[in-house]
């Protein structure tokens, strides 16, 4: 990071390091935009993240760039890493640990993603737990760092993400499986999570493959992606 700075290489540029080092680190190179509130940046060809961790995070999604989600995944499990977790992310967020004798969200989180593609209410994932659904949404937090509905959300994408790169299944039906219920708001999904229509994504990771999704207006076939 400092390497690349010193020699003017994120001049103007948007960049990332350690919360800790951010301040420093801007008054040695005030010509870089440094942002300290996320992993990692994606800039094209320079990419930079905000420690160790996040280095790894910055590695899978390169993978993931430049294989697709299954790959990405494969190479998660394998290194006994999350997945994903979008660059986006902040870097610090104080999370108490929950106390290991209370009851946990697990059985409700698998219960739920069996049944993505059908509409889930909070209430029917708190009965899982037998919990009440306050009680549910505090312990829930404490576990997994966003709410309920945040959680579902992102697994809504993640499966959609992965019709798309493996499926020539139109956009509407993958807008169904995944329980966005319509293609509109899979697209507003996307677009808020990745910066990306669906069509656009899905022709990122299978050029030259089929889209499926012939009715998307030709401005959104012709966007690009911006992860």
């Amino acid at each position: 990071m400092y390497v690349l700075a010193a020699a003017g290489y994120l001049d103007g540029r948007p960049a990332t390091t350690h919360w800790a080092d951010a301040e420093r680190f801007q008054r040695m190179f005030p010509r870089i935009e440094v942002d300290a509130d996320v992993l990692f940046i994606d800039d094209g060809d320079v990419l930079t993240s905000a420690g160790v961790a996040a280095g790894i995070d910055l590695c899978l999604h390169i993978v993931r760039r430049d294989h697709g989600t299954a790959v990405a995944n494969d190479v998660a499990r394998r290194t006994v890493v999350p997945p994903h977790r979008d660059g986006g992310q902040a870097q610090y967020i104080h999370r108490p640990v929950p106390d290991p004798q209370l009851a946990t969200t697990t059985v409700a989180r698998a219960w739920a993603l069996g049944r993505l593609h059908e509409p889930i209410q909070l209430r029917d994932m708190a009965e899982q737990e037998a919990m009440s659904v306050r009680t549910f949404t505090r312990r829930f937090r404490e576990e997994v760092g966003v709410s309920p509905g945040q959680w579902l959300t992102q697994q809504r994408v993640e499966r959609a993400r992965h019709l798309l790169e493996s499926t020539d299944l139109s956009v509407d039906q993958i807008s169904r499986d995944a329980g966005f219920g319509t293609p509109q708001s899979m697209r507003q999904h996307l677009q808020a999570a990745l910066g990306v229509t669906p069509t656009a994504y899905r022709r990122t990771f299978r050029a030259g493959g089929p889209s499926g999704d012939e009715a998307v207006p030709r401005q959104e076939r012709e966007s690009g992606l911006r992860l």
